[in-house]
């Protein structure tokens, strides 16, 4: 939850099951994966969506080192932020490692953390 007490309902749920360990993503009837909320499918335009569970792992396919952050993220610096390829869907988060120790294709697991800078809840990659 953000530091206002305020709540997105979509991102918050997601984040709240991503910390009980039973993230999830939506699959349209046609085997599409997108990220919640959502009411209809991006890529196919069905309605037809229902929760299918997030693979355990995933392997980092792009990221970037951080070293002059937004001020929103000063106190984290340096820092590594990751696209990861969960099969059905890709989740950008921080990883939680050594920048120089993260490379494309190293396999992560998915958690919740927080901002050290402001003490938000994120997305959070830890390496196996």
């Amino acid at each position: 939850m953000s530091g206002d007490g305020v709540r997105d309902a979509g991102f918050d749920e997601l984040l709240d099951a991503l910390a009980d360990g039973d993230g999830y993503y939506l699959e349209c009837a046609n085997g599409h994966g997108s990220l919640p909320p959502r009411r209809v499918c991006p890529d196919c335009g069905s309605a037809d969506l229902s929760e299918a569970r997030l693979p355990a792992t995933g392997e980092v396919v792009t990221f970037t080192r951080v070293h002059v952050p937004a001020p929103s993220f000063v106190e984290d610096a340096p820092y590594v932020t990751a696209v990861v390829d969960f099969g059905p869907v890709r989740l950008t988060g921080q990883v939680l490692a050594d920048p120089g120790d993260v490379d494309v294709g190293t396999t992560v697991d998915v958690a919740v953390g927080e901002t050290e800078t402001a003490g938000e809840r994120v997305v959070v990659f830890e390496p196996r």
